[in-house]
């Protein structure tokens, strides 16, 4: 996918250097770390290989909104492994509090069994790594942050929401979809896009090719179609190139 679209890097995935102190950023490797979770011990990510991975925490067990997003979640278990997604959660507190909440959701009349893994990270070091604890919003409780990597340990986007707002699951499968489109059929999505719409070819590279563009859209602007079944029959399985 080199040069693939101007000023846009989709496709390069080099790590991207930072210090000990500075949140992971976009195309850079996902730090590792070993865990007890809910269920079980992980060597993350080195456990999900070949996978894509929805990396989230929250604030709080035991806490309403925290409450709905993971039933949420788990109520699209089903999608998201259609698309080779693992969910990974996480918030600052011990496994025992994970368990006793994740059995009081199972128990709720319109609750659910959460069976993705929450990580037991009490001391809040895993949580300082990937700059889940902001400050300024506290110092001993994670946001609701997002991270999205992808099977070849690559994190290709993150996700900041405040404690009061609780995250879109729909948006968060369309955002994976996207990534998954783009590594895929080598194309870049418009704003809004939804799967089945038009997406975007690379923009032309010569004044020939740019001559040849025609229709109702300036040059910079060239759309595809790209049938939904097309999609779907398609991505999950593609391993994305590693540059």
């Amino acid at each position: 996918m080199d040069d693939l679209f101007d000023l846009c890097e989709c496709g390069e995935y080099e790590d991207v250097q930072t210090d000990a102190h500075s949140i992971p950023l976009i195309g850079a490797t996902a730090p590792d770390f070993s865990a007890s979770t809910t269920n079980g011990p992980i060597k993350f990510p080195q456990d999900f290989a070949g996978k894509w991975i929805l990396f989230f925490s929250h604030p709080s067990d035991f806490t309403p909104v925290c409450t709905s997003e993971f039933i949420a979640f788990q109520r699209e278990m089903d999608e998201f492994e259609k698309l080779n997604v693992q969910l990974v959660g996480l918030s600052v507190g011990a496994l025992s509090s994970h368990l006793a909440w994740l059995d009081a959701i199972e128990k709720m009349k319109d609750g659910a069994k959460i069976t993705f893994p929450l990580i037991d990270d009490l001391s809040g070091k895993i949580a300082k790594m990937y700059g889940m604890i902001q400050p300024s919003a506290s110092d001993t409780h994670a946001v609701r942050a997002v991270f999205v990597i992808d099977p070849n340990g690559i994190i290709r986007a993150i996700l900041y929401y405040p404690a009061v707002l609780g995250r879109n699951i729909n948006e968060i499968k369309r955002m994976i979809v996207g990534l998954q489109t783009g590594d895929t059929f080598g194309v870049a999505i418009p704003a809004n896009w939804m799967p089945g719409n038009d997406v975007l070819r690379p923009a032309p590279s010569t004044a020939t090719a740019m001559r040849q563009e025609s229709g109702n859209h300036p040059w910079f602007m060239t759309y595809q179609k790209l049938d939904k079944d097309v999609i779907f029959r398609k991505i999950g399985k593609t391993k994305p190139s590693k540059k």
